[in-house]
């Protein structure tokens, strides 16, 4: 097969995902991206992520103020000779050029308007026009909802894992189990729940705690006896990853975790909540088997103070942390199932890559 050129359309100046750092890095054979330099990976300064996240919100909901639909299309405009567009989390507007796209959630095919009645109408001429050769959902969850929306475009859709490398890792030997929670958007991503969850835990077992995340000066005042960390590079990130045993992802907003997948990586089993926006975290976590699940039914959202009304959710996520933090046998057998997910099967480099070149080759016949 000859070197099929791809070039990467961002809705976004860079975008702000694992996916893409991880898809450059470690790309398909037979395939360049044109303009992987300088893009990929995520921002870990505290300031840039929450400038970024002021600017996209402000852009994302001036118009759905005024009830405006806006189709996440943008146009290819670049100078390179290039094979194939590959949008990522957008659509094209480009005419007589073959295009994909990858989708985390059936909103990112919109900059606003999501909650209008009318709003696939807006989508609906780039998926059925000729030029879109393939969607590619992350999960068969959001496969389901685009199809509810777009029933006539199936032969089009394709699921495609997100995936992550896989390197042999030198475990570093500690006394107490670790549990360890990470997680950028603090209040979105459960980080109450975490720290709540790890200091009653404390209590009753010796157990070192960590938490990496932007966590407010008042509350890391309250959990004084919790590690806590700013947003760090992913070296350190790493680092206290392969001194803990267990990952606390109480996140009631993630469409997917990516950071499930690189605890996963160490052989870290994750205790998590499955709540109507995470309903896709079951193909990731296995009940049971790679971790467990609390379902939570009517999350709080922007969750800053619990209520009585988490109590249940708290004692639910403590009560699986113990069945695994006084368990060895079971954490190992775990993290074996964990680590084989990674290195060979659904969420491998190796499997992402198999699938694209075959979408990719088929694209530009």
């Amino acid at each position: 097969m000859n070197t099929i050129k791809v070039f990467l359309q961002y809705p976004w100046k860079f975008p702000d995902s694992p996916y893409y750092k991880y898809l450059l890095n470690f790309p398909p054979k037979q395939i360049e991206y044109l303009n992987a330099k300088g893009h990929g990976g995520v921002l870990t300064s505290k300031t840039s992520f929450f400038l970024s996240q002021k600017i996209k919100n402000f852009i994302k909901d001036t118009p759905q103020r005024f009830g405006i639909t806006i189709a996440n299309a943008h146009k290819t405009t670049t100078k390179k000779k290039y094979d194939l567009i590959h949008c990522t989390h957008c659509v094209s507007k480009n005419k007589n050029k073959p295009w994909v796209t990858d989708i985390e959630m059936i909103g990112s095919l919109l900059i606003s308007g999501f909650h209008n009645k009318n709003w696939p109408e807006k989508i609906k001429k780039y998926l059925y026009s000729k030029d879109c050769k393939k969607i590619m959902p992350w999960t068969n969850d959001v496969a389901i909802k685009i199809l509810e929306k777009f029933p006539g475009i199936k032969e089009k859709i394709e699921v495609v894992y997100p995936a992550i490398p896989f390197t042999e890792k030198k475990v570093t030997s500690h006394k107490d189990v670790g549990l360890i929670y990470i997680g950028r958007a603090f209040h979105l991503k459960g980080g109450i729940f975490a720290l709540e969850t790890m200091r009653r835990l404390k209590k009753k077992h010796k157990i070192r705690c960590i938490v990496i995340s932007s966590v407010p000066k008042e509350i890391k005042e309250k959990y004084s006896e919790i590690e806590i960390y700013n947003l760090l590079p992913q070296e350190k990130v790493f680092n206290l990853m392969q001194k803990s045993n267990i990952f606390l992802y109480p996140s009631q907003m993630d469409t997917f975790g990516f950071s499930i997948l690189e605890a996963m990586g160490f052989g870290l089993p994750t205790v998590a909540l499955k709540t109507p926006v995470t309903s896709s975290i079951d193909e990731i976590i296995e009940d049971g088997k790679t971790g467990f699940l609390i379902k939570y039914d009517n999350p709080r959202g922007y969750l800053k103070k619990l209520s009585i009304h988490e109590e249940k959710i708290i004692e639910n996520l403590i009560e699986k942390c113990e069945i695994l933090i006084k368990n060895p046998k079971l954490r190992k057998k775990m993290s074996v199932k964990c680590i084989k997910l990674i290195k060979d099967g659904k969420f491998s480099i190796k499997e992402r890559n198999k699938r694209l070149e075959k979408i990719y080759s088929e694209a530009i016949k």
